[in-house]
């Protein structure tokens, strides 16, 4: 019997596991993951009124509950917990599936100004994720300034254009949805440093800006018209191509009046964050200490011959009190783990990890850490396909090693309380509990000590069940 432990439950952990238990009858699987609730982006960073993307959840509900796979949250690897030298000790092979763990940065003056966001951390925020600290975003912010064209950051400008009556169904935690049912943004600029035919969001996510309530989208067809492949966009992919009908339509629109305004700007490059009554930025000034962005310079653009950008030496400030950067995700080296920093991901070799150029037999990649943060949910299944079939190449050569035969009672002795499905099953019906008594349907637990308790309890009834004389 081959034991196999993926770490990460999102979905190219879970694809991993699924892939496993179909190509091997024999292997048995424990998905381990640092935080108590599986699922990993789907649960945290899918937007809460995309209820069919968060649908996927039941999908990966169905692999997990497989008879040869085991969950176990609350299981940190690397820093703090289990060391992968350790885990390797548990297991025949260790898939890590753990994602980009971290955004990318603008690298420009006042980036960290209160008031200056990545888009992450709002959407942790906003997911309920158990590590998000943050708070006050929307705060005294009127206009906000979203950095970026791709789909997060059209998540998030349609989330901070949403009123009550639209988030108030969805999951959304309850100190989340107070904030934002109360939030005075009336003004939005999602902003992109090149041109429309090049922008990361989908067609489908860009339309659903159009059909907000009390929202209009407000686009300068003489900006639009900088994109060389504006006015003939025939010659691009499918997507793009739409995207463009879409902007066109939006440009070619008479303004409406509505009570906000979306904002979509290119060709304009990010160049410094301005505090709150200045015209410049001198960082580490005393006189900073305090104060909030209060706006955003960019640079104007324009298309170069190499089918990049240029500055044009041109300046425009966009007031702001609340900026969101969504330019990007990026790995994180795990303890114990070769990592290469110019590309965020661990080095392998079709998913086999390597160490100094050798492949580290037992050691295994997928997901994000393993091609970076690139493609949509279902690119995961051919990328943890092609890692499973490695893994399972090297089978006669993992079985030789002599490992426990259920690494769990290992886990504990090291100090660990993994939860298992039963305990993240509690923590549902106690959502489901939280949803019904503040007339709202489901509503996440934000924070760790809630989940626990949650999970915990499940643990308890099965003590005082056992404890029952038959």
């Amino acid at each position: 019997m081959l034991n196999v432990a993926v770490v990460g439950s999102g979905p190219s952990g879970v694809y991993t596991a699924q892939s496993l238990v179909q190509l091997d009858p024999e292997v048995r699987v424990d998905v381990l993951d640092r935080l108590p609730c599986p699922y990993g982006l789907v649960r945290y960073g899918v937007a809460p009124d995309h209820e069919k993307i968060k649908s996927l959840q039941n999908n990966l509900r169905t692999v997990l509950e497989h008879e040869r796979i085991r969950f176990l949250g609350n299981v940190e690897v690397g820093t703090g917990g289990v060391p992968p030298a350790r885990l390797r000790e548990l297991y025949h092979a260790v898939v890590y599936c753990v994602g980009a763990a971290t955004d990318r940065h603008l690298g420009i003056p006042g980036e960290e100004l209160p008031g200056s966001w990545s888009a992450t951390e709002f959407v942790s925020w906003y997911s309920a994720h158990p590590d998000s600290a943050a708070d006050g975003f929307v705060l005294g912010a009127r206009t906000a300034v979203v950095i970026g064209v791709g789909n997060v950051a059209v998540d998030v400008t349609r989330i901070l254009a949403r009123g009550a009556t639209e988030l108030s169904p969805t999951d959304m935690p309850q100190a989340a949805l107070t904030a934002l049912a109360s939030s005075k943004v009336t003004e939005i600029h999602m902003v992109g440093r090149r041109g429309p035919s090049q922008a990361r969001f989908t067609t489908k996510e860009l339309r659903e800006l159009g059909a907000l309530p009390d929202t209009e989208v407000i686009v300068d067809e003489e900006e639009l018209a900088l994109d060389p492949a504006y006015r003939d966009p025939s010659g691009l992919p499918a997507t793009q191509r739409r995207n463009v009908e879409v902007l066109r339509a939006w440009a070619a629109a008479p303004p409406r009046g509505a009570p906000r305004r979306i904002r979509l700007r290119f060709f304009l490059r990010p160049v410094e964050l301005l505090a709150a009554g200045d015209t410049s930025l001198i960082e580490g000034s005393r006189e900073l200490e305090g104060r909030r962005v209060g706006a955003v310079r960019f640079e104007r653009t324009v298309p170069d011959q190499d089918g990049g950008i240029k500055g044009t030496g041109r300046y425009e400030d966009l007031q702001a009190e609340l900026v969101l950067r969504s330019v990007g995700y990026r790995g994180v080296p795990l303890e114990g783990l070769p990592f290469d920093v110019k590309s965020g991901t661990v080095p392998h070799s079709s998913g086999r990890v390597l160490r100094d150029g050798a492949v580290s037999l037992g050691e295994y990649v997928a997901g994000w850490i393993k091609r970076g943060p690139t493609g949509v949910i279902g690119t995961n299944r051919p990328c943890a396909k092609e890692t499973v079939m490695s893994l399972l190449e090297d089978t006669s050569g993992l079985v030789d090693r002599e490992v426990p035969e259920d690494a769990l009672p290992w886990l504990r002795a090291a100090g660990l309380s993994p939860v298992e499905w039963p305990g993240w099953l509690a923590i549902e019906r106690a959502e489901a509990e939280l949803g019904a008594s503040l007339g709202r349907s489901v509503v996440k637990l934000p924070d760790w000590q809630s989940l626990m308790t949650a999970a915990q309890c499940d643990t308890q009834s099965q003590r005082a069940r056992n404890q029952q004389p038959v």
